[in-house]
């Protein structure tokens, strides 16, 4: 086992605050794990028995504190594991060794993790290798290739083999895990934990909303529709934004009494292709990742959004906003069939065409912004703390 440092301290001191409860660990190391587990903690944190800590990979760094603080949350650790340009395979390898030395000090009864990141595989493989169960938060996602959207959808499909409680957002994803032999009993429909975040969120920057750069307040205050861009999957690298970014040229040129809001991700794979082709365009800002409170409210401000993350997928339903998805597959076909999304590829002439039709066609953006949300009511965690009490109470 590694060595354990001062770092580790305020883990121990929060552990030894409430040594009679059961120690819950939410492990986080993205931005969506760090929105879609934060409502889960603070709801497990009014359970009579359960103690739930953060134990933070880093897997990004400053956008997931930044993400915990929109919360009101800290980690209790930070592996800090956030290297530049590191491989997938030395990312693994970091944390599955910064993280065994925290079982020296402490027994959790559980471990929590959500998704698909890298994050959520090794750390459930470390608990696995410790013999402590775990709870996959949004199981049961899958696309017909392990390859797409990589490397999440194997990462899901192992967390799903290791965890011994499945938390399925849909109906849809249920049936998945029932399909693969996991034991009914051991999995709860739940919805999605990203609706009870973005309640409490977009409550919270409605009634105060947040300070922007002038650039964005600029843009917000124009009067002028807001189409909302993001893009940051690995199998989009290259082709596939060139497509985007050429695509969003055409439409910018197209219809100059739009504003393009991009918060372009710090990726250089992401970064070049963008500046590049986008950034002399008047209508078209190309801005820094937003913290979660901002990009809230970007997206409550949007007219529609096109976009490559399954989160958006998500949380747009939910704010009435249509969401063009520029991926060739998705794992989340609820808001597809719902109507709310409509997935387009990575092809310039599909993205473009189907942007003009939301634009040009209000039929089109009403039956869109209007389809009903598939992931729930804001009461997963509520569920989730439930199904817990009975299982360790039991």
């Amino acid at each position: 086992m590694g060595d354990l440092d001062s770092s580790y301290l305020p883990l121990i001191k929060a552990i030894m605050d409430e040594p009679n409860k059961k120690q819950v660990v939410l492990a986080i190391g993205t931005r969506p794990e760090a929105i879609k587990l934060a409502p889960l903690f603070l709801e497990l944190k009014k359970s009579s028995i359960f103690e739930p800590v953060i134990w933070a990979t880093g897997q990004h760094s400053l956008m997931l504190t930044q993400t915990l603080d929109a919360f009101g949350l800290k980690p209790d650790i930070n592996l800090d594991v956030m290297k530049p340009n590191q491989t997938l395979t030395s990312l693994t390898a970091n944390i599955l060794s910064k993280i065994e030395p925290l079982y020296k000090v402490n027994n959790p009864k559980l471990i929590i993790v959500q998704g698909d990141t890298t994050t959520a595989l090794t750390v459930a493989l470390s608990a696995f290798y410790q013999q402590i169960p775990v709870g996959h938060v949004e199981a049961g996602l899958r696309t017909a290739t392990k390859l797409s959207p990589f490397p999440e959808e194997l990462n899901r499909r192992l967390a799903s083999q290791i965890a011994d409680y499945h938390f399925a957002p849909t109906k849809w994803s249920y049936d998945n895990l029932v399909r693969e032999g996991v034991p009914k009993e051991n999995i709860l429909l739940t919805g999605n934990t990203v609706i009870d975040a973005l309640t409490f969120i977009a409550d919270k920057v409605r009634n105060n909303p947040p300070t922007f750069n002038q650039e964005i307040s600029t843009k917000l205050n124009s009067g002028k529709k807001i189409i909302l861009i993001t893009g940051h999957r690995r199998e989009n690298f290259g082709d596939g934004f060139e497509n985007l970014c050429t695509a969003l040229k055409v439409l910018a040129e197209e219809f100059r009494d739009y504003e393009f809001i991009y918060p372009v991700h710090l990726n250089p794979n992401v970064q070049e292709p963008v500046n590049r082709i986008l950034s002399n365009l008047p209508n078209v800002l190309l801005t820094d990742p937003q913290e979660y409170e901002p990009f809230v409210y970007l997206m409550d401000k949007a007219f529609f959004i096109i976009s490559d993350s399954g989160g958006i997928q998500e949380e747009a339903p939910h704010l009435g906003k249509p969401v063009l998805v520029m991926r060739e597959s998705t794992e989340r076909p609820e808001a597809i069939e719902a109507g709310t999304a409509k997935l387009v590829g990575t092809g310039t002439d599909s993205i473009v065409s189907n942007a003009r039709e939301i634009i040009l066609n209000p039929s089109v953006f009403e039956r869109m912004s209007t389809a009903k949300n598939p992931y729930g009511d804001g009461t997963s965690s509520i569920k989730i703390r439930s199904y817990l009490e009975g299982v360790f109470l039991s």
